[in-house]
């Protein structure tokens, strides 16, 4: 992984730890159960776009370098 990547990742990742934290004290406090739900959604999607980014780096580098190499593995 490059570095531009993991930093990315990283600070995505921070973002997401404190809407977690978030949701937790939202569930704590008995919230309505919409709010909690549109949380949760905007969680799992932060998510995936963490997801994005690794798959993209991951083709980019990783699958194109073994490509260039001719390492079937």
């Amino acid at each position: 992984m490059d570095d531009k990547t993991k930093g990315n990742c990283i600070r995505r990742l921070s973002r997401i730890e404190g809407q977690v934290r978030g949701v937790a004290a939202m569930v704590a406090d008995e919230r309505y159960c919409i709010d909690i739900l549109n949380q949760i959604a905007a969680v799992q999607s932060a998510l995936r776009k963490v997801e994005e980014e690794l798959l993209h780096g991951h083709v980019a580098h990783c699958v194109e370098g073994a490509i260039a190499s001719g390492n079937a593995e």
